[in-house]
């Protein structure tokens, strides 16, 4: 399992969460290459469908990265994504799939080297947990003696 390289998706709010992985790449700071970020206004915007669609279309973690707490532009957005994550983190324990999978992170546009930290060690996380098992092709069914041809 040592070439998994595990795909990440980031819905990251554009005030904080976005100018600090900008950041963190304008500084050329290191984090997972196969984080792939999506730019919300708010990460109150994020849904527990989105976060569950992702891990349906072959996600192996959802990280949802917002202002600091108090901090938000849009007043709670974050609060909302928070009681998200943490009901998706619920459910994926009810299914027997690893909550920890999905994460929240709180973090300001002036802290992209924790941003860069944060996305790594999540990405590390990831990996140790291995793929997706959702999304891994099952072996294909043994023909059925129903279905051979009789002589």
């Amino acid at each position: 399992m040592s070439d998994f390289e595990p795909r990440i998706i980031a819905f990251c709010c554009q005030h904080c969460a976005y100018a600090a992985a900008d950041l963190a790449g304008g500084a050329r700071l290191s984090y997972p290459d196969s984080l792939r970020i999506v730019q919300l206004p708010c990460t109150g915007r994020v849904d527990v469908l989105h976060m569950l669609k992702s891990f349906e279309e072959g996600a192996d973690g959802v990280l949802v990265a917002g202002c600091l707490p108090g901090l938000c532009h849009y007043l709670k957005g974050n609060m909302h994504a928070r009681k998200r994550i943490d009901y998706v983190r619920n459910l994926l324990d009810q299914i027997g799939f690893e909550s920890d999978r999905a994460r929240m992170i709180n973090i300001s546009a002036a802290m992209g080297a924790r941003f860069a930290e944060l996305a790594t060690e999540f990405g590390e996380r990831i990996r140790e947990l291995g793929p997706n098992r959702l999304v891994t092709p099952a072996p294909a069914p043994e023909p059925s003696k129903s279905l051979e041809a009789t002589p």
